[in-house]
């Protein structure tokens, strides 16, 4: 059986929308080696259909000169939980349908080497409801945004989480990455 990895990048003050704000910080080479450790566990790429659509333009034409990430998002299944996209459009693609946990819990039973989760706040929100994640891989930005999606609904319950890594980048960014106390 497989895990679930969600990776994010958020705000101090938790908001993970396009983080256009990201590119003010630059992007240390660690932060890359910790993503790659996070990705080269997964056998499968779990997306909402928002993320799905703004990776594809900006993936699918990447090579491994462009970026060394390139062949993960290229060469990897990527599983889409959609109600509205019908086909995909991208190579190794497939679409799941509209988010069922027992859907999902297969998709964790099936791909061996886990799921690698970007973005898909919507997503993942339901997932961590559902008790799905396995690991959060956050990468806290030093600054906030007031208002904007938070990667916790402000309705969820009260959760505990074990930290199981955590690192500090010369860029002011902060890694931060936890498990679920079960």
């Amino acid at each position: 059986m497989g895990e679930i990895h969600v990776h994010e990048f958020m705000t101090l003050d938790g908001v993970i929308d396009t983080p256009t704000w990201t590119a003010d910080y630059g992007f240390d080479p660690q932060m890359g080696e910790a993503i790659a450790a996070v990705t080269q566990r997964a056998r499968g790429i779990l997306l909402g259909r928002t993320t799905y659509e703004m990776f594809e333009p900006a993936w699918s034409t990447r090579t491994v000169e462009d970026d060394p990430g390139a062949p993960f998002f290229n060469d990897t299944v990527k599983y889409v939980v959609s109600a509205t996209l019908t086909s995909p459009s991208w190579r190794n693609s497939e679409i799941v349908g509209p988010y069922e946990p027992d859907a999902v819990r297969r998709l964790k039973q099936e791909v061996d080497g886990g799921l690698y989760v970007s973005g898909s706040g919507t997503l993942v929100r339901a997932m961590l409801a559902s008790g799905l994640v396995d690991e959060l891989h956050l990468f806290v930005y030093p600054l906030t945004r007031g208002s904007g999606p938070r990667l916790f609904a402000p309705d969820a319950p009260p959760a505990q989480l074990s930290l199981s890594a955590s690192q500090t980048y010369g860029n002011g960014v902060v890694y931060l990455a936890y498990r679920p106390l079960t």
